[in-house]
């Protein structure tokens, strides 16, 4: 494979993104002259000092992707946050320094965050981080913002990459792409109209949900935890939040939310979440040449995929 970038490669990308942040920091007023990356994956996050400002930055998108409709997911995060915040929701807000809007500089979209300290010396605790997505879910319930159904399966991103992958049998085995198809086949009505899940699922109510496992994305603060990276906001079953972390986390989540007066998981909506997940993972390959730790990454849940039952089961249920 040759079309993958090269660590040099990404540290240009990193550097760039950087220095865009920087200078967008600056045009806004801000004192910034000792930038720092925190973090660097998807996007890159740099602190913005000695402003008390985070510049989130993504870098790694699908080919589909424009300024456009990324400034357009980057407002319905940027939103959800400010409101949540409004209401005393332990979240990191948007900076108060600059506007709450995406910034355009040098061919990236960026968003400013107030800057939080990090307890580095805290390991993260998963299943209570699980059992307070159900207090989030409490709290989105009353979300006032429109949402669009089920938006972060990203089902253009499914659909463009199985195509794609036909062409790059160096990333996905000829039976694994074959699987995968004949299982979006199944699930894709389902993940595009929201009638059809209602007709599969009645009962199940759909609100506005985090979106990209929010037990993995609470921000560990010196002050306490803190809910964070709204990039996929969505409406969609509160099981969207809970796929793939397994019984002993959907077991603290179900304690938190009956605790607290809301509904358990529901067993068909996790197979169905679960099984559109994997999809994505399927298609996440498709990234991989711009970030090539991804195929180490998710190998081991390809694997485990091969041994599910054929689309989570659902092509069984009633």
């Amino acid at each position: 494979m040759t079309d993958l970038l090269t660590p040099q490669d990404i540290a240009r990308r990193t550097a760039a993104a950087a220095d865009a942040a920087v200078a967008a920091g600056r045009d806004l007023g801000l004192t910034v002259t000792d930038a720092k990356v925190l973090y660097e994956l998807f996007s890159v996050v740099v602190h913005l000092a000695p402003a008390p400002v985070v510049a989130r930055i993504p870098t790694v998108l699908p080919s589909y992707a424009d300024l456009d409709s990324l400034a357009h997911r980057q407002r319905a995060e940027l939103d959800v946050a400010q409101w949540l915040a409004d209401q005393g929701v332990p979240v990191i807000p948007p900076s108060p320094l600059v506007p709450a809007e995406p910034v355009r500089r040098d061919g990236f979209s960026m968003t400013f965050w107030r800057f939080v300290e990090e307890d580095r010396d805290r390991a993260p605790d998963y299943a209570a981080n699980s059992a307070i997505t159900a207090d989030l879910h409490a709290a989105l319930r009353t979300y006032p913002g429109r949402l669009s159904y089920l938006s972060a399966a990203e089902p253009r991103f499914i659909t463009d990459a199985l195509a794609s992958l036909e062409q790059r049998p160096d990333l996905v085995e000829p039976a694994d792409l074959d699987r995968a198809r004949r299982e979006w086949r199944v699930l894709e009505p389902l993940v595009r109209s929201r009638a059809a899940f209602e007709e599969r699922f009645p009962g199940i109510d759909l609100q506005p949900v985090h979106g990209d496992s929010p037990p993995a994305n609470i921000f560990p603060g010196v002050d306490g935890d803190l809910y964070s990276d709204f990039e996929l906001i969505t409406l969609g079953p509160v099981e969207w939040d809970l796929a793939a972390l397994g019984p002993d986390l959907e077991a603290a989540y179900d304690r938190r939310a009956l605790s607290k007066g809301m509904r358990p998981l529901d067993q068909d909506v996790l197979r169905f979440v679960n099984a559109v997940g994997m999809l994505r993972t399927i298609a996440a390959l498709t990234l991989a040449p711009q970030l090539p730790a991804l195929l180490e990454y998710l190998e081991p849940a390809i694997a485990q995929w091969r041994t599910a039952p054929f689309a989570g089961g659902l092509a069984d249920l009633p």
